[in-house]
């Protein structure tokens, strides 16, 4: 009986132990000092993570940098476009990137090394798409150099200005 009462008792402690210890916002394992509880750790509701027309993601989350360049000695162009419950950037048309990126699974996929791609050549253009999409770095070079580089510009849609789709 006494084996019962001491399984039931210690179990959940070892449980709650092992909560402590991960190193999230609970105390670790031996530590005597609490969790903060400093009003500046608390979110607010200007943070995106609490407006509820965010979806919870915050600038941080979709903050990304396009250069862009049309090729052929023409000055290469940088935008801005951050999609977190507001658009702002000064992408053209960023409401119809921000719109068209939400609706991709993995918009800034690589192409797979394995691919087997059409020899073709779309244009001049290059692009580096940098920043951050749903919390995941992005680090992306675009061309147009061949039928899998073409379709990979071309599923990015409003997000790369260029040749007329």
């Amino acid at each position: 009986m006494h084996r019962v009462v001491l399984s039931c008792l210690v179990v959940p402690l070892m449980l709650l132990a092992a909560c402590g210890a991960d190193g999230g916002t609970g105390t670790a394992a031996g530590s005597s000092t609490p969790p903060s509880t400093s009003p500046a750790a608390e979110p607010t509701a200007s943070d995106p993570a609490t407006d509820p027309g965010s979806g919870g993601i915050s600038r941080a989350d979709n903050d990304l940098v396009i250069e862009y360049d049309p090729g052929e000695g023409a000055p290469v162009e940088r935008y801005t476009l951050t999609c977190a419950g507001s658009v702002e950037g000064d992408l053209p048309d960023s409401e119809a990137a921000c719109q068209h990126l939400d609706g991709l699974e993995d918009p800034f996929a690589p192409v797979p090394d394995d691919a087997i791609c059409t020899q073709q050549f779309g244009g001049p253009q290059t692009a580096h798409v940098t920043g951050l999409w749903r919390g995941d770095p992005v680090d992306l070079q675009l061309s147009r150099t061949d039928g899998c580089r073409i379709s990979q510009w071309d599923r990015l849609g409003p997000l790369l200005p260029g040749p007329a789709r």
